[in-house]
């Protein structure tokens, strides 16, 4: 929001000023215009519309052409009203000088007390053609005053804004015109004429003007291009900003690699890297052999191998006698890394640790010591090794799986040491428009393909009909010695504990009725940490056939003998969650036998597009397509929050439409913070003050997104 300047000084409106200063609003309005997020003159200015309204130029009626809109204006030669007692509708025969015209409003037959034989209008709509004649459906009008040419009142278009019952799209107008000439003067510009024409966007001070008082719709056009940079630019800015201050401003360990290191590291893994990964330790390498600070996300889809590359860059800091911290958001998925260390690393020399909430007072002071006394290589752990005390003899190295599960002081927390190389995971393939938000100021590493050895997902909808088909087909896989998650979700509208409830009843019923004979068990999040870690070595183990779960097992457990997923309530999940829990099936055996696996979501109906968006999980198992439509159907707050990101909401731009725009503010961003890195160019003034208030107290918490 906007909210330069000084607060208002004998009448004069800045924008600063509280609304119910403005004139037009009283404190009932100034209540009412609180709750939509207008508090100030600022916001008000920033209150834009969500349609416009024009009225087409008047034609002829013998130059009308279908299709297009047009106003005519004319007497009322006849009227009728016609069709069905339940369908009436009026007709209406207007003439002018050239031709006539048959005007129709549905379900209107009211209209008959109003318009009249002989009367003058004014009409503007779209022509359309019916029976090979011309006609105008449900046109607006106006009747033309007696001894006048030409209507006065029937507006030549204009905004319509949200609005409420309180608060009509007029009123909102209204309180915009009264004000809008003195708010305009208090606007600055951020860029010179030069910066302008290269964006191609017209001055920011017309823009909120043509936003507020367009003369048609290009005016209109003109006005959201400009004020859509200037929103989607200034979040590049500050992600720009922050690029900088990481590379600039703190010294990281090299830890350059060697062909002796290269064949100690692999000579660990037993199968050769796919084309993909080898890509990525290229760029990793090339990262980490520098003094300045890595700052790369890698990012690829579930099963695709990230582990591995993460470890790899582990190891080449443990050869360089530097410590590595490995951090989840889940205990699950902590214990999964430091599984995967375990698998790699036996028999070697490299010391690794496993920190979580779990662990006893004194094993927990025992573990900080040694962690504090390099004696520790590898520390795997959840938000545990966040707590101050936590202290490393000499870090080389952070990697952050899943981050956008952590909220941003926690991040921000984490790299409170920035003298170290970061590697951010994430197995939720993200669309290029959202990486260049949410996680705008890191390098990008991206693994598309998928290691040789996993089994193919067959995925398939069941509606409550189907259910008792589906639990026979389980039940001969179990007989056959396989596995199976059932999953319940967080669902919208309850709280955890609502989850937790679910998972625990459908545990009880599995157990006793559907797969009597068979071992189930329960796994959630509130479970004690042994606890948990007991259920999921039994999983793995196969002393558990059925896993019942809520989303904790969303990302972290592999376990390569369970081919059956069933997620209840699918249709309450986003695709790409969806896509997350399927990935935990078709893992890669030892064996090397590649096995089918089967994804069963089922679904308690929720309609026709709850089902359509389904059924695109069941045509690909590719995650980045998934990601794009998950992205296109929810939009990016329901993926990424604002909450987790640091940055603010856009109240004009959209990641998705605009992606051609962002990239280009991206690209002027980060030329500008090269050019002036700390915006101390006086031509700057004004956009560094733009920055920070728009960011206010969160810019600092932006530069860890």
């Amino acid at each position: 929001m906007i909210r330069i300047g000084p607060m208002a000084v004998a009448g004069k409106i800045e924008l600063s000023t509280p609304v119910e200063s403005l004139k037009g609003v009283g404190p009932a309005r100034a209540l009412h215009l609180g709750r939509l997020g207008i508090r100030t003159a600022g916001d008000l200015l920033e209150y834009f519309p969500r349609n416009w309204e024009f009225v087409a130029p008047r034609t002829d009626i013998m130059r009308l052409e279908a299709g297009r809109d047009a106003t005519v204006v004319g007497i009322i030669e006849s009227t009728a009203v016609e069709g069905h007692p339940r369908h009436r509708r009026f007709e209406a025969v207007v003439v002018d000088d050239t031709a006539s015209l048959t005007m129709v409003w549905f379900g209107q037959a009211f209209l008959a007390g109003r318009l009249k034989v002989g009367q003058v209008i004014k009409a503007s709509g779209k022509v359309t053609r019916y029976k090979k004649r011309l006609q105008m459906a449900n046109p607006k009008f106006e009747v033309v005053a007696e001894g006048r040419d030409e209507p006065g009142g029937l507006s030549p278009g204009g905004p319509v804004y949200p609005a409420t019952v309180e608060l009509t799209s007029g009123c909102i107008k209204g309180i915009i015109g009264q004000s809008l000439e003195k708010l305009l003067e208090q606007v600055e510009e951020f860029y010179d004429d030069g910066f302008r024409e290269r964006a191609g966007v017209i001055r920011r001070r017309d823009a909120f003007r043509l936003i507020h008082r367009p003369r048609n719709a290009a005016d209109v056009e003109a006005a959201r291009r400009r004020l859509k940079y200037d929103e989607l630019f200034l979040m590049q800015l500050a992600l720009a900003i922050r690029r900088r201050w990481i590379l600039d401003s703190a010294a990281a360990p090299p830890a350059v690699p060697t062909a002796e290191i290269d064949r100690r590291i692999r000579r660990r893994f037993p199968f050769l890297l796919t084309e993909d990964q080898n890509a990525v330790i290229g760029e990793i390498t090339s990262d980490m052999s520098r003094n300045r600070p890595m700052n790369r996300l890698l990012q690829g889809d579930v099963g695709s191998g990230k582990t591995v590359v993460a470890l790899y860059a582990a190891l080449l800091a443990v050869a360089r006698r530097l410590q590595v911290v490995m951090m989840a958001p889940t205990e699950i998925l902590a214990w999964q890394h430091f599984r995967s260390c375990e698998r790699y690393l036996k028999k070697s020399r490299v010391n690794r640790l496993l920190v979580t909430g779990g662990l006893t007072g004194a094993e927990r002071r025992q573990a900080l010591a040694a962690i504090a006394a390099g004696r520790v290589d590898i520390v795997v752990g959840t938000v545990a090794l966040l707590h101050r005390d936590v202290r490393f003899r000499r870090l080389g190295l952070a990697v952050i799986d899943e981050q956008h599960k952590f909220g941003v002081h926690q991040r921000a927390g984490l790299r409170r040491d920035d003298g170290c190389h970061c590697l951010v995971m994430t197995a939720t393939p993200i669309p290029r428009t959202l990486a260049m938000t949410v996680f705008g100021d890191l390098d990008v590493s991206t693994i598309r393909s998928r290691p040789p050895g996993g089994c193919s997902v067959v995925t398939r909808v069941v509606g409550p009909e189907m259910r008792h088909r589906a639990y026979d087909f389980i039940r001969q896989r179990l007989s056959a010695g396989g596995q199976a998650y059932f999953v319940y979700p967080w669902i919208a509208g309850t709280d955890e504990a609502g989850a937790l409830k679910a998972a625990a009843d459908q545990y009880r019923r599995l157990s006793a009725d559907t797969f009597a004979g068979f071992r189930v068990g329960l796994l959630h999040g509130r479970m004690p940490s042994r606890q948990k870690e007991r259920v999921m070595a039994d999983f793995c183990r196969r002393r558990i056939d059925v896993l019942v779960s809520t989303v904790v097992i969303e990302v972290g457990l592999d376990v390569p003998n369970a081919t059956i997923m069933v997620i209840e309530s699918a249709e309450r999940f986003g695709l790409a969650q969806l896509h997350q829990l399927r990935g935990r099936i078709g893992r890669a055996g030892t064996s090397g036998e590649p096995k089918r696996a089967y994804c069963l979501l089922f679904t308690e109906g929720g309609g026709e597009a709850a089902e359509k968006r389904l059924r695109i999980m069941t045509r690909t198992n590719d995650g980045f397509a998934i990601a794009e439509e998950d992205l296109r159907l929810r939009g990016p707050g329901e993926l990424f929050s604002t909450r987790q990101h640091g940055l603010p909401d856009l109240k004009i731009a959209d990641i998705i439409a605009d992606g051609d725009l962002l990239r280009m503010t991206r690209r002027h961003a980060f030329e500008l913070v090269e050019q002036d890195p700390a915006l101390a160019d006086p031509a700057h003034a004004a956009l560094r003050k733009a920055l920070f208030e728009r960011f206010g107290d969160s810019f600092e918490l932006s530069r860890v997104a």
